[in-house]
């Protein structure tokens, strides 16, 4: 399974020689949920692991990753495993989109004065 994430590199770590022919790459992404962002954390393996050395942390990033799952002494373990990373929102700042609209929200909050007034004749008491 395919899937697309975009965020702020929020931490990017070395990468690591695992066995003389398996390397990995972790990296954190800082994805907007509300008033709480998400820190996840994806792989990179391999010759993937060289897709980070492009960004810097704090850059907006967009990652293709498949998710993947196995188990490992009785623990299930899951991995984010990216596959391609590129810059958020290239495609659409140079369609003439301004680059605040990839930011976070800064009121994440709906304002409830746009809501229509309730009916006039209407009583909610439950008695």
């Amino acid at each position: 399974m395919a899937f697309e994430v975009e965020g702020k590199l929020h931490r990017m770590f070395p990468t690591e020689q695992k066995t003389a022919s398996f390397q990995a790459r972790e990296f954190v992404l800082e994805i907007p949920d509300g008033n709480y962002p998400q820190l996840v954390k994806f792989q990179a393996v391999q010759e993937r692991c060289a897709l980070l050395d492009n960004f810097n942390e704090g850059d907006r990033i967009k990652v293709s990753f498949d998710l993947r799952g196995r188990e490992w002494n009785g623990k299930y373990l899951t991995n984010l495993n990216a596959w391609r990373i590129e810059a958020a929102g290239a495609a659409s700042e140079s369609a003439g989109s301004s680059p605040a609209n990839t930011n976070f929200p800064t009121d994440p909050f709906p304002n409830y004065a746009d809501n229509p007034p309730p009916p006039a004749n209407m009583d909610d008491l439950p008695f």
